[in-house]
Parts: C-alpha cells; sequence; structure tokens
C-alpha cells in the first residue's frame, strides 16, 4: 500500500488530452449550419435525438453539442423534446426489436419536410451488434436515411459536418 502511496505521488495522472482549442473553426462551423437551416426552412433548425438501443456513447457526444464548450443553441440549432416540432431525427444505436415500433412512430410524428440523420456505426449497419437476436439491424432497416455519421463514437465536430452536408445538399437539390 505504501508503494502505491508514493508511486502516485510521483507520477502524473493519467487522464485523456483536452480537445484542441480550435474555437474558431467551431464557430464558423456552426454559424454555418444555422444559415443553412435559416435559408432552407426560413428559422432554427430542431432536432429529436432518439436512442433506438445503442450504448449512449454517441448519445454522450450528441449531449456535449449542448454544453458550454459547443453550445450550439446560440447558432440556431435546438433540440426538441416531441417529434411533432422536430425538422431532423438523430437516431443512434441498432434498432433493437423493441425500439422498432418506437422508432417508425416517431418518424410518422415528425411534420414533413424532415430528415433523418443516423449516427455512429452502429446506426448505419448494426456494428457490433449485428446478428443478435434482439437487434433488427441499422436505422434504414427501419425508416428512410438522409445522412450516415459514421464513427464510434462520431465527435460532434463531426456531427456538424454531416448536418451542413445534409442542409447544404437539400439547399441545392431544392434549387433544380
Amino acid at each position: 500500500m505504501r508503494k502505491l502511496l508514493f508511486e502516485s505521488l510521483f507520477r502524473r495522472p493519467f487522464t485523456e488530452l483536452a480537445p484542441s482549442s480550435d474555437d474558431a473553426a467551431i464557430t464558423g462551423l456552426a454559424t454555418e449550419v444555422g444559415r443553412a437551416a435559416r435559408r432552407r426552412l426560413g428559422r432554427s433548425l430542431s432536432i429529436r435525438e432518439i436512442d433506438a438501443g445503442s450504448c449512449n456513447g454517441c448519445e454522450l457526444e450528441i449531449h456535449a453539442l449542448n454544453n458550454a464548450y459547443y453550445d450550439v443553441e446560440r447558432f440556431g440549432l435546438r433540440f426538441v423534446a416531441s417529434p411533432r416540432h422536430a425538422d431532423v431525427l438523430m437516431v443512434t444505436g441498432p434498432v433493437t426489436k423493441n425500439m422498432r415500433e418506437a422508432l417508425e412512430r416517431t418518424y410518422h410524428a415528425t411534420p414533413d419536410p424532415k430528415w433523418v440523420v443516423a449516427i455512429g456505426d452502429c446506426a448505419r449497419d448494426g456494428g457490433c451488434f449485428a446478428g443478435s437476436y434482439a437487434v433488427v439491424g441499422g436505422v434504414s432497416e427501419v425508416v428512410p436515411v438522409d445522412l450516415h455519421v459514421s464513427g464510434c463514437p462520431p465527435t460532434p465536430t463531426a456531427m456538424l459536418q454531416g448536418l451542413l452536408a445534409l442542409l447544404e445538399r437539400v439547399d441545392t437539390a431544392a434549387a433544380r
């Protein structure tokens, strides 16, 4: 015990490195997402997050979008509690058999225009849970998906880049 105590006095704690402070890039990216949403919708972008059976890794990164570091609400992106108020459904995890009907009902309760974003590798194809007796598969097995953001879990910056790409793609498709 004494040995561990002395070692802990002289050894640095094992922690992860802090994220790089590239605040200007994140601010610019979030600002562009807000502008694209206002250009496309005429208002802020409303997001409804749905956990379809994930390990919660992706949810932690989605919740980071609202923390003090990212604070996406200041750029016009807001998370809503009801699918009836949402423009985007952010779905995480493989769809389990227990969540299939809930996801379908949420999708049908969301007004048009609506977009579905599958967050993480599990939402794309079931990830490490694929083939399980309790898993239907990826989100696209249940509802149509407009965008996949890959990663296990994807970073908040990757999610913002994905939302921007989705809004710009929809904006250019509407212009045609």
